[in-house]
């Protein structure tokens, strides 16, 4: 039963990745609608979680913040190390790097894996407790493959890569799910990565997403896509509450 489910999950992560692919005339706007969502995820679901899940203290700081600012750091240091080595071959170093893309759209995928993992423990649990965990999940895996195509393209990957990372997306809540069959993974190491995680889609909409959504077009639609996608996070947050 909870493979059924993520099936759900799968098609709506493809519903969300089509959307991005075929409203490339508005690029602006899927931007600003992408950062919007990634905030919404980081902010208002993988933060909170995380701090649930991994609730230990370092020196007086939350464990889960900690890899949160880990990931923020890991994520802008790896973009800055690939810059100089870029400008060390006389190459553009503010050029976008296919690999930060595809290592983006990988989390992703994990993340998605994740998803899955929830749907099959709420199963475990009981059938009310699945049904919501379900449908949260099934909504928020629309912005998981709408950010995955868009995060794959935006970095310089050709079309048949984002589909590619959007079909692993696809799949991953599937997976995630049919794994919960044979294993179940403690609280404090799942905690851990979602804090990580945040980290990482919280630079990248920061620092690349945004950016690029206003650079060229600094409109109020623009800016009133970011809210909406947040808001959207905020919908589904709700439901799942």
């Amino acid at each position: 039963m909870p493979v059924v489910i993520a099936l759900g999950a799968c098609m709506m992560t493809l519903v969300g990745g089509l959307v991005a692919r075929r409203v490339t005339d508005r690029r602006h706007l899927i931007l600003g609608l992408a950062g919007g969502l990634m905030l919404g995820v980081v902010g208002l679901d993988l933060l909170p979680e995380a701090l649930d899940s991994a609730g230990q203290q370092v020196s007086g700081v939350p464990a889960a913040l900690l890899c949160f600012v880990l990931g923020f750091l890991a994520a802008h240091a790896l973009e800055r190390l690939l810059a100089v080595r870029k400008a060390a071959h006389g190459m553009d170093p503010d050029e976008r790097v296919p690999q930060v893309g595809l290592t983006a759209a990988t989390a992703m995928v994990v993340h998605s894996v994740m998803d899955g993992f929830a749907i099959g423990l709420a199963y475990q649990v009981g059938q009310e407790m699945a049904v919501a965990v379900a449908l949260a999940v099934i909504a928020h895996d629309f912005a998981d493959g709408f950010n995955t195509y868009t995060i794959t393209s935006l970095y310089g990957n050709a079309r048949h890569r984002a589909y590619l990372m959007l079909g692993a997306d696809a799949l991953a809540p599937i997976l995630g799910a049919a794994a919960t069959l044979f294993v179940s993974l403690p609280a404090m190491p799942l905690g851990l990565y979602l804090g990580f995680f945040g980290g990482v889609l919280l630079y990248l909409a920061t620092s690349d997403i945004l950016p690029e959504a206003h650079h060229d077009h600094p409109a109020i639609s623009t800016l009133l896509c970011t809210v909406g996608g947040v808001a959207f996070i905020w919908l589904v947050v709700g439901i799942a509450g």
